[in-house]
């Protein structure tokens, strides 16, 4: 099960986060999602377990426990949908804009 782990404290690290919930059982694998430009952390990750039952006991257990200071957002990620529109490359044509003729470019009638 991928769990959603945020309002993480700055200075919290992958090997941090994967030994507060190997507590709860095997951790597949852990994520802090950082800047591309800084490397610095946004405060949010994903932790990766195999065994469900272990996973929700996890998220009922660390959601909003605190953790440096910060109260942890816990729960189940939610799989990401791309809702963005594709372009279709139909660049339609023929109508409108301008049409070459005898002596230059003239709007077309």
């Amino acid at each position: 099960m991928n769990i959603f782990v945020g309002s993480l404290h700055y200075d919290i690290n992958e090997a941090d986060l994967k030994e507060i919930f190997e507590e709860y059982g095997a951790v597949s694998s852990v994520k802090i999602i950082t800047d591309k430009f800084t490397g610095k952390s946004k405060g949010f990750g994903f932790v990766e377990m195999a065994n469900a039952e272990e996973a929700k006991k996890a998220i009922e257990e660390l959601n909003e426990a605190e953790l440096e200071g910060r109260k942890m957002v816990v729960n189940e990620a939610l799989e990401k949908k791309d809702d963005r529109k594709r372009p279709n490359n139909n660049r339609g044509g023929g109508s409108g804009g301008y049409q070459k003729r005898e002596g230059g470019y003239k709007p077309r009638s």
